[in-house]
């Protein structure tokens, strides 16, 4: 008879025992500035009139996201730095997954819509207080939010009829995915072509159609008469491509491409990428360098 494993281990990263204490530090900067730059977004977006703009309508959905986004997984990997009791019940890991899949999927689409709202903004600029209006701002929105917890559900209720019977220890920060069927004594190949189509439902479409209207984007900018004009909205449009190929990049590397070995020991390299660096680089780049953010804040303060 086999005896079902109830709890699991999270090695994070053990294997650098002199750097805890170092990433600890660094990784809890990063949760700092993206918490307290998230929320001090929101506020200001709800509080200041200028703001009440379906841009910053959709940076403030984006905030709220990645608050929680980043709160599902970097609380317990930072106690895990400082502890050697680093165990987590099969509920408790499971529930963490199913929030960081919703999130993660929930995320490509807000940010397909986002790019959607800055293509109509500059290729439409006549039509676009008509085309994007209150209500297609909500949907655009609430589609996002509902479209990531429910395309979840299944790929977690899957995972809590697997048997864990052998090894108990996960080879990553947090609950993913791929660690998890690893350990598994379960039949688990249709288990990783449901999350491989559900991944690539959620992360292929999105990305698609912020490609497509990044494209659109340039081609109009390139059209723009003034060099300067041209400089500055390329500068803006370079820095949001950076931030949306870096955690499509990775999210597609890591669950929608065929689990060879050396994607395997890059797992976790990659995950770092989009679960913890984009939340702030998102910060900093939709949020700080923004004009009317930094006009908002001076007039709060």
């Amino acid at each position: 008879n086999q005896t079902s494993l109830t709890e699991f281990i999270l090695l994070g990263f053990g294997n650098l025992p002199k750097l805890q204490i170092f990433l600890f530090l660094v990784f809890l900067l990063i949760y700092f500035v993206t918490i307290i730059g998230n929320i001090l977004l929101v506020l200001l977006v709800v509080i200041d009139e200028h703001l009440h703009t379906p841009m910053y309508f959709f940076l403030g959905n984006l905030s709220c996201l990645e608050t929680c986004y980043t709160s599902n997984i970097l609380p317990r990997m930072l106690v895990n730095f400082l502890t050697r009791e680093k165990r987590i019940s099969f509920n408790s890991c499971l529930l963490i997954f199913y929030f960081f899949a919703s999130l993660a999927c929930a995320e490509c689409y807000l940010l397909s819509a986002m790019s959607y709202d800055r293509y109509l903004a500059i290729c439409k600029p006549l039509h676009y207080t008509t085309l994007m209006n209150v209500r297609l701002c909500i949907l655009l929105a609430a589609g996002s939010w509902l479209c990531g917890f429910l395309a979840s559900i299944c790929t977690a209720l899957y995972a809590s009829w697997l048997t864990f019977c052998g090894p108990n220890e996960i080879d990553h920060f947090f609950c993913d995915y791929t660690p998890l069927l690893v350990l598994s004594c379960s039949e688990t190949q249709k288990t990783e072509l449901l999350t491989s189509i559900l991944a690539s439902a959620c992360t292929m479409p999105p990305f698609l159609l912020t490609m497509a209207t990044y494209i659109c984007i340039i081609i109009a900018i390139l059209k723009i008469l003034s060099s300067i004009g041209r400089q500055k909205a390329f500068s803006t449009c370079s820095s949001h491509l950076i931030v949306v190929t870096v955690f499509y990049g990775t999210l597609i590397a890591v669950y929608t491409l065929p689990k060879t070995k050396a994607l395997r020991e890059l797992n976790k390299v990659l995950s770092v990428f989009y679960t913890i660096l984009t939340p702030m680089l998102n910060l900093l780049i939709y949020s700080l360098r923004n004009k009317k953010f930094k006009e908002a804040l001076r007039k709060a303060i």
